[in-house]
């Protein structure tokens, strides 16, 4: 592991400095490219999956590797990380000082990615390799996942489909990895009043206005909603007023007015993120209907996106975060405890969740995601690579005794 450290370095810095933000489809490519050589050169089987052009996203890397000596009864093992960033256009470029260096993707997640590359080359170096059914998946859309999500994570269902146990390398920690992840989705109210001349506002013939209703909405989301366990719901962009136009899919827009005339439409563009299906489906209801209970002279509608299912905690990712656990302390690097499922974003993984077992947040420490500081702390990547590289011949194993070729 130790004579490969300065190498991964290097392959992190070259991947650092493509920019590849999820719509820039040529860099996303060329990054898929540069970890299909080195999964290549460990041997696995590899293919680009393209996705429709109307998507607009570059598509996905998978390799596939069934070892010669693997056992019926392990655990086939998907591993899962992503090749794009946050950014688009030209990117921070990978600068190193120390034990730090900083740059785009370098923790989210092509710091996480050179993990798995990395433990695949200390089990390969100590012939464990030759014992596991393994597929690795890393996606060009995790930032923003083209639609319909059946077309763009349908390559990722098949493969969990063919594994027992998926693994994630999102940004993670020494003392905590995920057992559960909250899912995202989206909305759009839709707020309509009377225009009118404001010296008219709060009477019956000119109502309320769609700034008031859209503040009472609003409003009524927090008091009702906002003290319920792992639910957030934020309202991102609100735009309102006489003349207003706005575009959901750029999340913009512009709008004109007078103070002396009653606004007439209001737009806000919010997510929704919940740890089940039935507390994302709870609240819905509960937004429908503060929507549906409108100020006089107003009306107002509400529509659902859904992105990211939730990932809520069960007894096989408890197990699986146990083996982890062991493996981290017999390692050296301390206990694992499981992450709250709000204490991080959405993910991947809970795409499958539902259909293997699962533990994420197995990449790389790092500090400023999703802004323009981002960075990582080089340590952590062997530290990464070496948990992940032994949790992955426990589960490949399936309880046979662990031996002294371990990385």
């Amino acid at each position: 592991m130790a004579a490969n450290f300065e190498t991964a370095i290097s392959l992190l810095q070259r991947s650092v400095n493509i920019s590849s933000g999820t719509f820039n489809v040529g860099g996303v490519r060329a990054v898929g490219a540069l970890f299909r050589r080195e999964l290549d050169s460990l041997g696995f089987t590899t293919r680009w999956v393209d996705l429709p052009a109307s998507l607009k996203r570059a598509g996905h890397l998978v390799a596939e590797w069934q070892g010669p000596r693997a056992s019926a009864s392990g655990k086939r093992l998907l591993l899962i990380g992503h090749l794009d960033t946050v950014f688009e256009g030209p990117g921070q470029r990978f600068a190193r000082q120390d034990t730090v260096a900083r740059g785009a993707g370098t923790a989210d997640d092509k710091g996480g990615d050179v993990a798995i590359i990395l433990a695949l080359k200390a089990l390969k170096h100590v012939g464990a390799l030759e014992e596991m059914r393994i597929i690795v998946m890393m996606t060009g859309d995790e930032e923003a996942p083209g639609r319909p999500l059946s077309i763009s994570r349908g390559d990722l269902m098949e493969v969990a489909r063919r594994s027992d146990v998926a693994l994630g390398f999102e940004g993670g920690d020494a003392a905590t990895a995920t057992i559960s992840r909250r899912g995202a989705s989206g909305w759009i109210l839709t707020v309509t009043g009377r225009q009118s001349h404001s010296s008219q506002i709060f009477r019956s013939d000119a109502g309320f206005g769609a700034i008031y209703e859209a503040a009472r909405i609003l409003n009524d989301f927090r008091e009702a909603l906002s003290k319920q366990p792992y639910l957030t719901f934020n309202p991102g962009t609100i735009v309102g007023g006489t003349d207003v136009s706005y575009d959901s899919a750029e999340v913009r827009g512009t709008t004109a007015g007078k103070t002396n005339i009653i606004a007439k439409r209001v737009v806000v563009q919010g997510d929704l993120r919940f740890l089940t299906e039935d507390q994302k489906d709870s609240a819905r209801a509960t937004m429908r209907a503060i929507v549906a209970n409108g100020l006089p002279g107003t009306s107002a509608t509400i529509s659902f996106d859904d992105g990211y299912p939730g990932m809520p905690p069960t007894d096989g990712n408890r197990a699986v975060l146990a083996v982890f656990d062991e493996v981290s302390q017999a390692l050296g690097y301390g206990a694992v405890d499981p992450l709250p499922p709000d204490r991080r974003g959405a993910g991947v993984i809970s795409f499958v969740s539902g259909i293997v077992d699962g533990l994420d947040g197995l990449g790389v420490t790092g500090f400023g995601a999703h802004s323009p500081e981002e960075g990582i702390y080089l340590p952590s990547l062997k530290m990464a690579a070496e948990r992940a590289a032994v949790l992955m011949m426990r589960l490949s194993r399936d309880g046979k005794p662990s031996t002294s070729d371990e990385p």
